[in-house]
């Protein structure tokens, strides 16, 4: 449902400074992390059979949040009606960045030739937004508006979302290069000290110049991330 132009309600007063402040330390605390980590972290591969069934989970948590998105929107339009979605900036930005971020992996991964570089880049692909997506979900999901009963309709779209992006973090143990490195744990602290910003201006939906930046830059930088766990040693 959208209210106000936006599809969940900002942050104020101490909520949003709360926010902020745990936001910073993550951030801070996944910045030291890299200073401390020396070698980069080899996630361990999974069998075929166990590969294939991420895959198929993956496929099916996908169609499962589809159709509950469905049943979602058509409750609420048989509720309240038909509605009109909020502009949305930052659509071209995350197409963009996923285009770069596909190009790039596979460039990085050439030396296992076509396949390889490609699978890598796709399982690449499909995380880097998730990064994105996760944290900002736990953040936003109590605040959107849901119709009633609300906490089951917020629990009907929101877990198999969850689904969907913990095994996208799951599928990157497919490719042989993924590796969790400092750059990777940077990329990440940006990523939350960028939120932390964005929080001291309500987490408030892209609709003005200045959330729609920090949200821009906070999307990138999950890209970014995505990509540094591609890197050669």
């Amino acid at each position: 449902m959208v209210k106000n132009g936006s599809t969940w309600s900002p942050y104020s007063g101490t909520d949003a400074l709360i926010l902020a402040a745990a936001l910073i330390v993550i951030g801070c605390m996944l910045v030291y992390l890299g200073t401390r980590l020396d070698r980069p972290l080899k996630a361990r591969r999974p069998g075929k059979a166990l590969g294939i069934s991420l895959v198929l989970i993956w496929v099916l948590a996908l169609a499962s949040l589809m159709t509950a998105a469905g049943v979602y929107g058509q409750t609420i339009i048989q509720r309240v009606g038909s509605f009109t979605s909020p502009p949305d900036p930052i659509s071209p930005i995350t197409a963009l960045s996923g285009l770069v971020t596909f190009i790039a992996i596979a460039v990085l991964a050439r030396r296992l030739g076509f396949k390889g570089a490609v699978g890598s880049a796709m399982v690449g692909s499909i995380a880097a937004p998730m990064i994105f997506e996760l944290p900002f979900d736990l953040i936003v999901m109590t605040r959107t508006y849901p119709p009633t009963p609300e906490v089951v309709f917020m629990l009907l779209f929101f877990l198999p979302l969850f689904l969907v992006e913990i095994i996208s973090f799951m599928m990157l143990t497919l490719s042989p290069l993924t590796r969790l490195s400092r750059y990777t744990l940077y990329a990440l602290g940006a990523m939350f000290l960028v939120f932390a910003v964005w929080a001291l201006f309500g987490f408030s939906y892209p609709s003005s110049a200045i959330p729609i930046a920090l949200n821009a830059l906070s999307k990138i930088l999950s890209f970014v991330a995505a990509i540094t766990l591609f890197l050669p040693t």
